[in-house]
C-alpha cells in the first residue's frame, strides 16, 4: 500500500506508483520500483524462508517465475560474489520479478559487496516493494499461482489495460519446458567443494566415485555436497544422450533440480533415464530430478495449487523414522497413487502428506522432492549425499559378486 505524503501546494497526496504487479485476472497491486526497469512475466509464487534470499534469487529452478517474498526484512544483509547458486550467468535463466513487502535497506553484513536494488538492476530482474506479502500470500493459497506481469517505470507511466491483456494471455506452467532456459551447452568438470569460514570454497583431490550431473538448471551447492562426499563430478547439458553420458565411465548419475513442467522436460529426459535404469547405472535425482525419474518407471506428474517454496517444510524418512527440516521449491509433484509397483515412498511431507522420496526395488536409484543441500536443518539432509555413494559402492560390489558368479560357472 502506498503512503500518503504532503503536497508541495498544501494538502495530502498519493505518490505516484512507480512499479506494479498486474494479476492474470486484472488485480493490480501498486508500489515502487526497484531492480531493473521495464517488464517481466511469469507464475507469481511465495517464498516462507527468512533467510537465504540470494541463493533463492540464483536458484535456476525459478525460471518463469515472480517470488513475493513473505519475509519482511529482505535485503537487509546485501548480496555478495559467493552465495550464488546458478552455474549459468545468462540473465534470462532465472527468476523473472521480485515482489517485497518493504524498500530495501542498507546491506548491514560483512560480506556484502552492494545494495540488493543495485543487484537487481544488474541482473535484469523487475522488482517492486511497498506491496502487502501477506495478502498476497493469503491469494495464492485461495486460487493457485496466478500468472502476472510485474512492470517498473520510474515515471509511473503504465497502459493497465494492455498490461492486463497481456497477463490474461500468458500460458500456463504446465506443458512449459523451461530447462533450455538454465542448463548450460557444454560439458564441464565440477571441482569446487563446500565453503568454509576463513578458507573460502576448498577443491577436488581426491574424488574416488565418477559422478555424471544431467544438468536440467543445477545448482551450485548440490555439485559442491557431491564433491565433498567424495565424487569426481562432470557436469553434461540436459539433452545429453545415453551414449554421451556413458561414454564417460560414470559410476553414478545425478539427475538435477529444474524448472517448468516435468513432463514437458520428460519428452526428452525420459527415455535417457529409462536407458540408464536399464543399464543399472546408479541414479540419484533431486526435485524436478525427482520428478523425472518418477516418469520414467511410469508414475504421474500433477500440478500443485501453490507449490512449496521454503525452507521450513518438515518431511518424513519412512526407512529411518526420522523428521527433517528441509528446503523446498517446487510447483509440481509426484503423484503417489501412480507409483509403480517396483518404487517405495521413502519421504513424505508432513505439512500435507504429498509424496517427498522414492526407491527401487529393482534398480540401485532413488530420488527426493526437497532440496537436501539447502541447510535450514541446518543438515538435516546431508546424508543422503553419502546415501548415493554407499549405493555406487553396493552396486558395484553386486557387479563384482556377479562377475566372480559368472566366471565359476564359465
Amino acid at each position: 500500500m502506498l503512503q500518503d505524503t504532503h503536497a508541495a501546494g498544501g494538502g495530502w497526496t498519493e505518490p505516484r506508483a512507480t512499479a506494479v504487479l498486474v494479476l492474470a485476472d486484472g488485480t493490480v497491486l501498486e508500489g515502487f520500483g526497484i531492480g531493473a526497469i521495464g517488464e517481466a512475466s511469469g507464475e507469481v509464487c511465495f517464498n516462507t524462508a527468512m533467510t537465504g534470499y540470494q541463493e533463492i534469487l540464483t536458484d535456476p529452478s525459478y525460471a518463469g517465475q515472480i517470488i513475493t517474498f513473505t519475509f519482511p526484512h529482505i535485503g537487509n544483509v546485501g548480496v555478495n560474489e559467493e552465495d550464488i547458486e546458478s552455474v549459468n550467468a545468462a540473465a534470462s535463466s532465472g527468476v523473472r520479478g521480485v515482489v517485497l513487502a518493504t524498500a530495501v535497506t542498507e546491506p548491514s553484513n560483512w560480506r556484502a559487496s552492494r545494495r540488493l536494488d543495485a543487484w537487481l538492476k544488474a541482473r535484469g530482474i523487475v522488482g517492486l516493494c511497498g506491496v502487502d506479502t501477506r495478502a498476497l500470500t493469503a491469494r495464492i493459497r485461495e486460487k493457485g499461482m496466478p500468472n502476472a506481469v510485474i512492470a517498473h517505470d520510474p515515471a509511473g507511466a503504465f497502459d493497465l489495460e494492455a498490461l492486463k491483456l497481456r497477463a490474461a494471455g500468458l500460458p500456463s506452467m504446465a506443458g512449459l519446458d523451461l530447462v533450455p532456459l538454465v542448463t548450460q551447452t557444454q560439458r564441464y568438470h565440477w571441482e569446487e567443494a563446500s565453503w568454509r569460514l576463513g578458507r573460502g570454497y576448498g577443491r577436488e583431490t581426491q574424488g574416488t566415485h565418477h559422478v555424471v550431473a544431467i544438468d536440467y538448471g543445477v545448482k551450485r551447492n548440490i555439485l559442491r555436497l557431491l564433491v565433498d562426499a567424495g565424487c569426481k563430478v562432470t557436469v553434461v547439458p540436459a539433452k545429453a544422450t545415453p551414449d554421451e553420458i556413458l561414454s564417460l565411465n560414470p559410476d553414478g548419475v545425478f539427475l538435477s533440480n529444474g524448472p517448468g513442467d516435468p513432463a514437458a522436460t520428460g519428452e526428452y529426459a525420459v527415455p535417457v533415464i529409462q536407458e540408464l535404469l536399464y543399464r543399472r547405472v546408479p541414479l540419484f535425482g533431486i526435485c524436478l530430478g525427482h520428478q523425472m525419474l518418477g516418469l520414467a518407471i511410469g508414475a504421474r506428474t500433477v500440478k500443485m495449487r501453490q507449490g512449496h517454496h521454503g525452507a521450513n517444510h518438515p518431511v518424513k524418512d519412512i526407512t529411518t523414522g526420522k523428521v527433517e527440516i528441509t528446503s523446498m521449491n517446487h510447483g509440481f509433484a509426484v503423484d503417489r497413487e501412480s507409483l509403480p509397483a517396483n518404487a517405495i515412498e521413502t519421504h513424505v511431507s508432513l505439512f500435507d502428506g504429498s509424496n517427498c522420496g522414492i526407491a527401487l526395488t529393482d534398480r540401485p536409484a532413488f530420488s527426493v522432492q526437497y532440496h537436501p543441500e539447502a541447510s535450514p536443518g541446518p543438515r538435516d539432509s546431508h546424508y543422503l549425499f553419502r546415501r548415493f555413494v554407499k549405493l555406487i559402492d553396493e552396486e558395484k560390489q553386486n557387479d563384482r559378486q556377479g562377475r566372480r558368479l559368472r566366471a565359476g560357472v564359465a
